[in-house]
């Protein structure tokens, strides 16, 4: 059987739009996807997004602008699906937490743990946050009984509910932890979770009552409660495809692949497992999970109001900018900082100064000495800049993808780049444009180009998990098909081939002229 991978972001909470952080997670996992499809082949990886729809913000939020829930989520939910359309998103499944299929599901997991005695009733008084839409205990709270995450007074609740146990599991998923080292990676959030989980656990509050909350999914055994909205969202992970396939939730979710923020490593180190466990399930295979993008210095959140809209990047710099920058300047795990003048530096000088005059440079030659057409097949060995040229290009896409399989997205663009830097070496080293005043000396002129012709194509085909608009432009410059853009180097273009002419990628941008 085929190796099948199921890739996930979190499912992001629609009481207001994207920012440049929350896109920075659907991109990372969609560079994943991309790099996995095709070693994997596209019908083997699945790729999930959506939005979580339910809660006492959400609820809160349709109040302040005088709507139903349904109707601002209804609003919302097609603000994030038009944001990861606009970005090239290339999610499989689109799940909304409102979505029929997916409240029955939860309902079918909900009545798992039920009849496993893993669910029960009691009176609680605890300290809730309604951002976070959890308890805490007070040794979690900052100073002043403050939410550690939005710094923010708690409310005292007091009211009756059912509680999942997660204590009978915690050993089990320490366990599973220390047995499978990547598990959660990087490692720092790893040693994080296991020190969560060095306590005994409080069991989950997994019900709001209906008489406080009545935005959310009934819960099938008592009609006077709705469900946890956590407890909710985890399942929009597999509710679609295990609706369509019985087989998915055994068999393809334990590949599962989940892009997270660091501030929810909680919720999926610490409940989810004990969660999938009490409902019979597997667990899934890693939680890859990434630090915050900061604009200005601080983080950016819709609660602070610093956010940055990422279709306005897309529309004010072209398709793929907003893709490179946070990809190729955020450390996978660490905090990025985002800002616009460092954005326009990427752009001047990796993608208009590298990426698109070497394109041009190279078609232009192509055209104005070969009328666009190759007289040879690019050379492995022979003069010395060949082999070299040969070096820097042959198994640059695997390279690529491995270092996309560690999460080192930054890398990987890096070793593009340094094979970039070797064939601009290269044109400076071997001056087509000084031979080609000579006639006698055009068959050297003529392989130099193939190189460089052949060198572009696989620039254009490693770029693809990252630039997927720019890899097609470059690609179709190039006039090549799937099967020879995914070609070795060496084995892609042959003796009469013609592409195009040289069409600008990425014209520079003068920043004298921006407001």
């Amino acid at each position: 059987m085929a190796e099948r991978l199921h890739i996930t972001t979190a499912i992001f909470y629609s009481n207001a739009p994207p920012h440049v952080g929350s896109a920075y997670e659907a991109l990372a996992a969609d560079a994943f996807a991309r790099s996995r499809r095709r070693r994997l082949g596209r019908s083997n990886v699945t790729f999930l997004s959506g939005t979580d729809e339910h809660g006492d913000k959400i609820r809160r939020a349709a109040q302040a602008e005088g709507v139903p829930p349904r109707q601002f989520t209804d609003r919302l939910s097609a603000v994030f699906r038009r944001a990861w359309d606009g970005l090239n998103v290339s999610y499989d499944y689109f799940v909304r937490t409102t979505d029929p299929e997916h409240e029955k599901f939860v309902q079918q997991m909900l009545t798992r743990s039920q009849q496993r005695g893993d669910i029960y009733f009691k009176d609680y008084e605890g300290l809730y946050c309604v951002g976070c839409e959890r308890f805490y205990t007070e040794k979690e709270l900052l100073a002043g009984g403050l939410c550690p995450i939005h710094n923010a007074a708690v409310e005292r609740i007091s009211e009756g509910n059912y509680f999942l146990g997660l204590e009978k599991y915690r050993a089990q998923v320490i366990d599973h932890i220390k047995r499978n080292p990547d598990f959660i990676q990087p490692e720092r959030y790893r040693n994080e979770a296991l020190n969560m989980l060095a306590e005994p656990l409080a069991d989950l509050c997994i019900s709001r009552p209906k008489a406080r909350l009545d935005w959310g999914i009934e819960l099938p055994f008592d009609s006077n409660y709705v469900t946890y909205v956590w407890y909710d969202a985890f399942w929009a992970y597999l509710s679609e495809p295990a609706s369509r396939d019985p087989a998915f939730a055994t068999e393809v979710f334990p590949t599962t692949h989940h892009f997270i923020g660091k501030d929810i490593l909680k919720t999926h180190a610490v409940y989810w497992p004990p969660m999938l466990l009490s409902a019979g399930l597997p667990l899934f295979r890693h939680l890859n999970v990434h630090g915050w993008v900061n604009f200005g210095g601080q983080r950016m959140s819709k609660s602070s109001g610093n956010v940055a809209d990422p279709v306005s990047y897309e529309a004010a710099f072209g398709p793929d900018v907003l893709r490179y920058f946070l990809l190729r300047e955020v450390v996978y795990g660490l905090d990025g900082d985002f800002s616009e003048p460092r954005l326009i530096e990427r752009y001047n000088a990796d993608l208009a100064n590298d990426l698109g005059n070497f394109t041009s440079r190279v078609l232009s030659m192509a055209a104005r000495y070969f009328g666009g057409e190759l007289s040879c097949a690019p050379a492995l060995t022979g003069d010395a800049e060949d082999a070299a040229l040969a070096s820097a290009f042959s198994e640059l896409v695997e390279r690529v993808d491995a270092q996309i399989q560690t999460l080192a997205f930054n890398r990987a663009l890096e070793t593009i780049w340094q094979a970039l830097d070797a064939a601009n070496k290269y044109i400076v080293q071997t001056a087509p444009f000084t031979l080609a005043k000579d006639q006698a000396k055009m068959p050297r002129v003529a392989q130099i180009m193939s190189n460089l012709t052949e060198a572009l194509r696989v620039v254009g085909f490693a770029l693809e998990p990252f630039m997927p608009v720019t890899s097609g432009r470059m690609l179709d410059l190039l006039q090549v098909d799937e099967a020879v853009a995914a070609a070795p180097y060496g084995q892609g273009l042959k003796a009469g081939h013609k592409v195009k002419p040289a069409t600008p990628l990425f014209p520079r941008i003068d920043k004298s002229k921006m407001g």
